[in-house]
């Protein structure tokens, strides 16, 4: 059988770096297509739990991660007023806190440096038009025309993923009726930890990103059918939602949301691609094949433990086949995991928002708990 030797990976965030970084300390060749032309990092900020520490710790990047992070205890769960009811977080695994808040601009940026020292090759600007798979390899058709054959090709290109596409045909996300917005704040001096605040309306987060930043999240159900606000109503909108925390954490940043151009606001979306992710010589990972709500934090650090598992499973070097097979067997019920109780957090979060009861079984603390137990436990 044909050794693993070349990889092209499509796809250059979290997922797609860090699969890149796996692959090349066990001395796999790799490219990686990035359809930006030059690094922009859409989003502010992201939280990054022990399991996720854990994995980029396979990677040599836990310590530079927690070095221009914030390590931070577990999450206060609190009333609109600041009344704590409870915590959540995956416990400490040895030197790694329950959480590491993080710029997720700068997650990229220790990614790509650990790229750049282990030697994967970038092109940016590109993506893949044709895909050829064939008995030891595949072939592809770059966006720009030219042309390259490798051992493997990962889709790592996110929730809408093109190569997802070009192999398994068309699968859409769902939106799931909730939306995020996110902003970034200076860190108010009695922070010493992540804070979430739960209203009628929304529910609110607060977690260290530095010693000095902050980044705020606010979870909010915008209409099932057309989540799309105007940016000139972005402001007014994110604040009337603030109004119903009258808890000074919460209440004093309202003023300082001033430029709607840095107001991060996405509406949330899942996905869950068929067993297997794979077909021929191709494997999707990360949100093309399990994409999540981040009602459970978990969506980076599955893409990040894809890249792990996937290079322990290549080093094994018995064929393609046996490789991604074994790779399903890991990482399909965990990931299912995730999803699932991320979206009935989600579905019963969107009935208190909507005024409407919730069923007799719902119980979002036992579902919190026994999912990020689970995280706990070694990929």
């Amino acid at each position: 059988m044909k050794a693993i030797e070349k990889v092209l990976i499509v796809g250059g965030g979290i997922g797609g770096q860090s699969t890149a970084i796996a692959l090349r300390q066990i001395g796999i060749a790799v490219e990686i297509v990035e359809i930006l032309p030059q690094y922009d990092v859409y989003g502010v900020g992201i939280i990054q739990m022990s399991n996720a520490l854990r994995a980029l710790d396979a990677l040599g990047v836990a310590d530079e991660a927690l070095k221009r992070g914030c390590p931070y205890d577990k999450v206060k769960m609190c009333t609109p007023t600041g009344h704590q009811f409870n915590e959540i977080g995956t416990p400490p695994m040895g030197r790694f806190p329950s959480h590491n808040g993080i710029s997720r601009r700068i997650l990229h940026e220790v990614l790509h440096e650990r790229c750049e020292t282990v030697g994967v090759q970038f092109r940016m600007g590109l993506t893949v038009d044709q895909i050829t798979d064939k008995e030891n390899g595949v072939d592809v058709v770059f966006s720009d025309g030219t042309t390259g054959s490798y051992d493997l090709l990962i889709g790592a290109d996110g929730v809408n993923s093109k190569v997802r596409k070009l192999i398994f045909g068309d699968y859409f996300p769902k939106y799931v009726g909730l939306s995020v917005w996110r902003y970034a704040f200076d860190r108010p001096k009695d922070l010493e930890t992540g804070y979430m605040y739960f209203g009628k309306h929304s529910k609110v987060g607060l977690i260290p990103m530095t010693k000095d930043k902050i980044y705020m999240f606010v979870v909010s159900a915008e209409g099932a059918d057309n989540p799309f606000i105007a940016e000139d109503q972005m402001i007014p909108k994110l604040k009337s939602y603030l109004e119903e925390y009258p808890v000074p954490m919460v209440h004093d940043l309202i003023d300082q949301i001033t430029e709607p151009k840095l107001i991060n606001y996405r509406p949330l979306e899942t996905l869950h691609l068929p067993d297997p992710w794979y077909k021929g010589n191709v494997l999707i990972i990360g949100d093309g094949a399990h994409a999540t709500i981040p009602h459970l934090g978990s969506g980076a650090a599955l893409a990040i433990e894809d890249a792990v598992v996937l290079a322990q499973e290549i080093a094994k070097q018995d064929g393609t086949q046996a490789i991604f097979a074994r790779f399903m067997n890991r990482r399909l019920e965990r990931c299912k995991m995730v999803v699932e109780a991320s979206e009935k957090l989600g579905e019963w979060e969107l009935l208190e928002y909507e005024g409407k009861p919730l069923p007799e079984e719902a119980n979002a603390g036992a579902v919190m708990g026994k999912t990020l137990m689970a995280l706990a436990q070694p990929i």
